[in-house]
């Protein structure tokens, strides 16, 4: 399946920066979120759910998600999901704001983020 992958985590970039279009953030969780939601408003539209996994949006600063290539008149559904997205990553980061990790807790949110769009993105693939 042809997808947009906005991420600013550098291990999502490298491994599937030659099968999809890579759109890297250099920013934290709400800026990957800022920029889906600028997307949608183009006429892309989410393929995977921006609050996906367990990890809440202030304990991590990584965040992958898969949008399409495409693009159509404004989807609805998607800017809704995205919307309360932000409005919910804003609530969790108001509530305790992020902390500075070290570098080797940093490298394991990386993988977490990468193994949630890994699972994803062969989910997609089963229904091509």
């Amino acid at each position: 399946m042809k997808a947009i992958i906005i991420t600013n985590n550098t291990e999502v970039r490298q491994k599937y920066n030659n099968d999809y279009n890579i759109e890297f953030v250099d920013g934290n969780y709400l800026d990957v979120l800022f920029l889906a939601r600028n997307k949608i408003h183009e006429g892309h539209r989410l393929l995977t759910h921006p609050l996906s996994g367990s990890v809440k949006p202030n304990e991590t600063p990584y965040k992958s998600l898969a949008i399409s290539c495409e693009k159509e008149d404004l989807h609805i559904d998607s800017l809704m999901i995205i919307e309360d997205s932000i409005s919910t990553a804003q609530k969790f980061i108001r509530i305790s704001t992020p902390k500075k990790w070290d570098n080797e807790i940093l490298k394991d949110f990386m993988e977490i983020d990468r193994t949630l769009l890994d699972s994803a993105i062969e989910s997609m693939r089963q229904f091509n």
